[in-house]
């Protein structure tokens, strides 16, 4: 696969996400740590509209690199939300489930990052 597809299929993967923060953004909610000032849903549209930015600035070839360095920082930023439902799943399939996404965080850093490599 070339370094612009991985690039895209990036921007493709985050415009995704991002539009979903917004078509059903009650999943999102849940994510958000109670700790944070202001609203869960705030956060979600707030996460939402970072990953569409984000997803922007990587199909544009001209700002990937700074795109890359951003993907890669909201995947480390998010990774708290993604603790805080692992902690709360309570039905043992759901935990499973979201323990297992935990690790997979970071081969998404690295993929942001080998895009803003290459760009």
């Amino acid at each position: 696969m070339t370094e612009s597809r991985r690039a895209i299929l990036l921007a493709v993967l985050l415009g995704n996400m991002g539009t979903l923060h917004f078509l059903v953004p009650r999943p999102f909610d849940k994510l958000i740590p109670a700790a944070l000032p202001g609203t869960a849903r705030t956060w979600t549209y707030a996460s939402g509209l970072a990953e569409l930015g984000t997803a922007l600035l990587i199909a544009i070839p001209r700002t990937r690199r700074l795109g890359g360095l951003l993907a890669a920082l909201l995947f480390v930023a998010v990774f708290p939300g993604n603790v805080k439902m692992a902690l709360d799943a309570k039905a043992n399939p759901g935990r499973a489930i979201a323990i297992a996404r935990l690790p997979l965080q970071w081969p998404l850093v690295r993929w942001a990052l080998r895009v803003r490599d290459h760009a």
